[in-house]
């Protein structure tokens, strides 16, 4: 009787024991599961703070007195005086994207521009996808009859544009639509922010000013040169509603002086 009582216990015991290690195996299940939940948003949120509201860089008016913006349909209905007034020094304005595509606001953006005697620019998205030609014609057929006074810039990054696309590819396009542009006249600028510049144009395409976008200063090594710098996403200024992308110019590139002497006829 005895043994049996103790074989009975026993059983109670590792039943017991058993319905434990499952209480705790589940616990440990939810523990890891939301330990992983936790370090997902906490790495998403990560990534979007740095992607839209980490920036950093603040360089100084003293060192880089001209300031500029670029904007496209998306920053809506713009006052130009308001612009002028606000001291804005150049300006880019969207043309095109792709193959086909042209911007809703690029004529209003270039004639109002023009009205106030801001300098102005444009530049096209490029298109990962797309035959580097055509973009090109696209983004001329643009361009024709508008006297602008910055060379026209092309935008080159990852951001919006058509994944599994090869590096090499990107570049043979991206080459065809700049060589378009040089035959027809034009000495294009090439936009990109710090990852699309050392993806794709690092060593590859140093005979073209560079426009990078980059929220840490200085915006890349000393080792380049860099013709204009956008260093914030989140501008403020009378005139635009919402952040507006800001940007300046090296002193000492010849887009500076080109600028200089603009601001100088308009008595700036």
């Amino acid at each position: 009787m005895f043994r049996t009582a103790l074989q009975v216990a026993r059983k109670k015991g590792d039943a017991r024991m058993t319905a434990e290690g499952e209480v705790g195996r589940r616990f440990g299940s939810r523990v890891l599961v939301i330990c992983l939940a936790v370090f997902l948003v906490g790495g998403a949120s990560w990534w979007c703070y740095n992607r839209w509201f980490s920036e950093r860089a603040n360089p100084s008016v003293e060192d880089y007195p001209l300031r500029g913006i670029d904007i496209s349909a998306h920053n809506g209905e713009v006052d130009f005086n308001l612009l002028k007034n606000a001291g804005v020094d150049f300006a880019y304005i969207k043309a095109t994207e792709g193959a086909d595509f042209r911007d809703r606001r690029f004529i209003q953006n270039a004639v109002g521009l023009r009205r106030v005697g801001i300098p102005a620019g444009a530049y096209h998205f490029f298109r990962f996808d797309r035959d580097g030609e055509m973009q090109g014609w696209n983004f001329i057929n643009a361009l024709k009859g508008r006297d602008f006074l910055l060379p026209p810039a092309v935008d080159v990054e990852e951001w919006g544009n058509a994944s599994g696309v090869s590096a090499a590819r990107i570049r043979t396009e991206l080459n065809r639509m700049l060589d378009l542009l040089t035959r027809e006249g034009y000495s294009p600028v090439v936009y990109s922010n710090k990852k699309g510049y050392h993806r794709y144009l690092r060593s590859h395409f140093s005979d073209y000013p560079l426009w990078i976008c980059s929220f840490t200063d200085p915006p890349l090594g000393s080792d380049t040169t860099w013709a204009i710098w956008q260093f914030s996403h989140r501008g403020e200024l009378p005139g635009i509603d919402g952040p507006v992308d800001v940007n300046t110019i090296r002193p000492s590139h010849p887009l500076a002086a080109l600028i200089g002497e603009a601001d100088a006829v308009r008595g700036y």
